[in-house]
């Protein structure tokens, strides 16, 4: 296995040529917003990029996969086995970084070192491969109450303390769940490299940090994974917390994506004519939850109007929305909140989701523009 340099072009890695980069070195990088507006599978040319460490540079052939700990029968697959001898299934399912929407939070404060991602570090593919629940099962997995499934990939990500390669885990639980797939295909192609190619993770209703890519090691286990981006990263932390001093543990660990929504088009600061205005975005709620409702308000939430929900493109997407409304010239704020099947609302405040590493905003969503 090669670790190679990377270059800051998106053209590299199959990207857009209008991709917002948040970082160079790895590469981290959101479309435009309204590339996703149709809230769709997005193509991979626009599929928002979240990485902490150069990319490896494995070929099928020499990949290999352990899968051990609490198992009966400890495996080493090779690309060849997995994709042979286990059934192959198809999922659809969107992914988001836990820091998507960030950029809202640091209007409420300053949030140092991390990406002022904004609204397209989410994204829906077609993803094939086999069911973990499947793979753990040929390793005579053991199902005592409690256990966690820990991922470790291939890319040593230099911002953890100290460097080692990313993991993260899942409950056994989520683990032997039909829609968590090793994958390696996404939209009909072959997993991209920029994406965990040969092979990944993918770990639907879930934040994206737990899908873990370049997957080389699985291991079932008492207690989750240890790894810096599980036991001190990608957790809500207290609002008055040192971020740089938190112990292993402390904070909420995340996992099942949060109900939220979001407008993709227009944007802020967007110029639009008088007349018929199309608003369109998306709602989603974790874990395979149904978003119910979409209310759109034209006057910073004193009144509001149902969205359109679209069908959504599988139990484990985001689900499209739109409203098409009347619009007079001058400065023009949108608002909108979901509502999922349980009858939970998003919280209306950015303000009141602020942490230190700016996780996890799901507040209404607002954008202001122009009519004229």
């Amino acid at each position: 296995v090669t670790i190679s340099a990377m270059t800051p072009t998106a053209a590299l890695w199959g990207k857009r040529d209008d991709m917002i980069v948040r970082a160079h070195l790895p590469y981290n990088a959101e479309p435009p917003p309204a590339v996703l507006a149709d809230g769709g599978i997005t193509p991979i040319d626009a599929f928002y990029a979240r990485n902490h460490g150069r990319f490896p540079d494995t070929a099928p052939q020499h990949w290999r996969l352990a899968v051990n700990g609490r198992v009966k029968r400890p495996l080493t697959l090779t690309y060849d086995q997995l994709t042979t001898e286990f059934d192959q299934h198809e999922v659809v399912a969107t992914l988001a970084c836990a820091g998507n929407r960030r950029a809202e939070l640091l209007r409420v404060r300053p949030i140092p070192g991390k990406e002022a991602w904004a609204h397209g570090a989410i994204s829906t593919a077609q993803w094939r491969g086999v069911r973990l629940a499947d793979v753990l099962a040929a390793a005579g997995a053991h199902h005592d109450d409690g256990l966690h499934v820990a991922f470790e990939g291939s890319d040593i990500a230099e911002e953890a303390t100290p460097a080692q390669p990313y993991g993260g885990s899942i409950p056994l639980t989520k683990a032997m769940s039909q829609e968590v797939l090793l994958a390696w295909q996404m939209n009909s192609e072959p997993l991209p490299r920029v994406h965990g190619g040969p092979v990944r993770v993918v770990v639907p209703g879930y934040i994206g940090a737990r899908s873990v890519k370049w997957i080389s090691a699985i291991t079932v286990q008492a207690g989750p994974s240890e790894n810096y981006f599980q036991s001190r990263d990608y957790r809500i932390l207290p609002a008055d917390a040192d971020p740089d001093a938190v112990a292993a543990g402390e904070g909420i660990s995340l996992s099942s994506l949060a109900l939220n929504c979001d407008i993709l088009d227009p944007t802020d600061d967007d110029r639009v004519p008088p007349g018929r205005l199309t608003i369109r975005g998306y709602g989603i709620a974790g874990d395979g939850r149904g978003v119910e409702r979409v209310d759109v308000s034209l006057d910073d939430g004193l009144t509001w109007r149902q969205a359109h929900l679209h069908p959504a493109p599988s139990k484990w997407s985001w689900r499209p929305w739109s409203l098409v409304v009347d619009v007079a010239p001058g400065p023009l704020r949108i608002t909108a909140r979901a509502w999922d099947e349980a009858g939970a609302a998003q919280p209306e405040s950015a303000a009141s989701l602020w942490n230190p590493r700016g996780y996890g905003n799901n507040a209404w969503a607002r954008v202001a523009l122009n009519v004229q």
